[in-house]
């Protein structure tokens, strides 16, 4: 039985990937809302519900390194077009284990469906759920292919002192036994810093088509 997304992020957490040997693999989406494309060392893969060889005609077609065919410029931009898509920007892909215990730091959860963070994860995520510390924001909710995905915003005064850190260590805490995921702007680096400094790993990069 050919591997979903999600068999493929599962393994992608416990360190197991595809061979590198260049090549692309190509799954159906997860769901109707995220399409894109996802490169490990190596090796790429593409989900989406449009048809394969399609797919691979327009990788075949670019001429370039097949190592950087998936991620080139020109196969987004095909990919977008294609599918009536857009797409911000290419991601680090990094995951943290879970961890055990409590975190240090216990922040009160957000009920309010109109809070802003709450309206901005619902267009990526399902089942969101938001903390709000004095100057942070903890963000959990399922996205790519039913990942638990986590991401945190830290207010200018609040930073350098380890807020940012704390509630990314926070989230595998709270993960009850799973996976954690985030997607970071490649440009990020000062946020790179704090997922690393937390446990989380890098361990490729991301474009995520959505419909507009």
């Amino acid at each position: 039985m050919a591997e979903s997304l999600r068999d493929i992020l599962d393994a992608a957490a416990r360190g197991v990937f595809s061979p590198a040997d260049g090549g692309t693999s190509v799954v159906p989406q997860h769901a109707g809302r995220d399409a894109g494309v996802i490169a490990f060392t190596a090796h790429s893969v593409v989900f989406t519900d449009e048809d394969e060889g399609w797919v691979r005609g327009t990788l075949a077609a670019l001429d370039c390194d097949p190592l950087a065919a998936a991620m080139h410029p020109r196969f987004l931009t095909a990919f977008a077009e294609r599918t009536g898509r857009t797409t911000d920007t290419v991601d680090v892909l990094l995951t943290g284990a879970p961890l055990p215990g409590r975190p240090d730091i216990a922040p009160p959860e957000v009920a309010d469906p109109g809070h802003p963070r709450v309206v901005a994860a619902r267009r990526r995520r399902d089942g969101v759920r938001v903390w709000a510390a004095d100057g942070g924001v903890l963000v959990l909710g399922r996205g790519v292919g039913g990942r638990l995905e986590v991401a945190v915003e830290v207010a200018d005064g609040a930073r350098h002192r380890g807020l940012g850190r704390r509630l990314m260590t926070a989230a595998r805490q709270w993960s009850a036994g799973e996976a954690v995921w985030a997607q970071v702007s490649a440009g990020n680096a000062r946020s790179l810093r704090a997922f690393q400094a937390a446990g989380y790993r890098p361990v490729g990069s991301e474009a995520l088509f959505q419909r507009p």
